[in-house]
């Protein structure tokens, strides 16, 4: 494992058994952001340990974080950090396990490795490019029919049957988490993930991981994610995108999930 790659999984494992300490239920405050998704004192403490530990480490990188600086400050960064201190609010704030850290390594604006981690199912996903996609040590692949999954499933959010028609066959999944549910593709159970209405830090993450796994991960609309770009206001921006197990389900699914409703 690369001094980099263990630096943010151990980050990730001290936040999230913060958060299992400190916050995890536990009455705090909850309040609603702008775009009416949930923050509480658990993101914020979050977000603000893993600002501190990057800079300390690596005190040239940027960093592109959801609580505290949404903003790409440079596009011409050569290494920084794209970073969800606690995806999975509402889950969380609920009581529920589904929810978990979020840091991504990027370079030159594009995922180079992530760290994700789901303290409360113990559920460490890392990714890194070139190198493959790992769940607790154990490579990932994504589902293909030679895996002994009868019964793969379509992976969403509860804004898709909202804001699209869907014609999808599988049985569906509606977890709670966009991190997880691109997880859920990349360890083979889904055949396809959609996610409605995500920020960036909410995929940045499953972007390299799903790549690292085999499968496939795009914008619905067809347009580039990476390398980002400076002056977009990430917080106030969507990135509906489809994730599949292979070429022959995406383009299916993309005619299946129709926009707008």
């Amino acid at each position: 494992m690369s001094d980099v790659l263990q630096f943010a999984t151990d980050l990730a494992y001290d936040v999230g058994d913060m958060l299992v300490v400190k916050y995890f239920n536990k009455h705090k405050e909850i309040k609603l952001k702008g775009d009416h998704s949930l923050v509480t004192e658990a993101d914020l403490e979050a977000d603000q340990m893993i600002r501190c530990s990057i800079i300390k480490k690596f005190p040239s990188d940027v960093i592109l974080s959801e609580e505290s600086s949404p903003e790409y400050p440079d596009d011409h960064a050569e290494a920084g950090w794209i970073v969800d201190p606690l995806d999975g609010t509402t889950n969380f704030s609920l009581g529920l396990h589904i929810w978990g850290v979020c840091i991504t390594r990027i370079e030159y604006g594009s995922p180079v490795m992530t760290v994700m981690y789901f303290p409360i199912i113990n559920e460490m996903y890392v990714a890194e490019k070139g190198k493959g996609a790992f769940l607790n040590g154990d490579r990932l692949l994504v589902w293909s029919h030679s895996k002994k999954v009868p019964l793969p499933f379509f992976a969403c959010c509860s804004r898709t049957f909202r804001l699209y028609d869907v014609k999808v066959r599988y049985k569906v999944r509606i977890l709670g988490s966009a991190a997880y549910t691109f997880c859920t593709l990349g360890r083979g159970a889904a055949v396809l993930a959609f996610e409605a209405t995500p920020k960036i830090w909410d995929i940045a993450g499953a972007w390299i991981l799903i790549e690292e796994a085999g499968g496939l991960i795009e914008l619905i609309d067809g347009t580039t994610l990476f390398p980002l770009k400076t002056g977009i206001a990430f917080a106030e921006k969507n990135y509906p995108t489809l994730a599949a197990a292979n070429r022959k389900e995406m383009l299916q699914a993309r005619q299946l999930i129709i926009y707008p409703k």
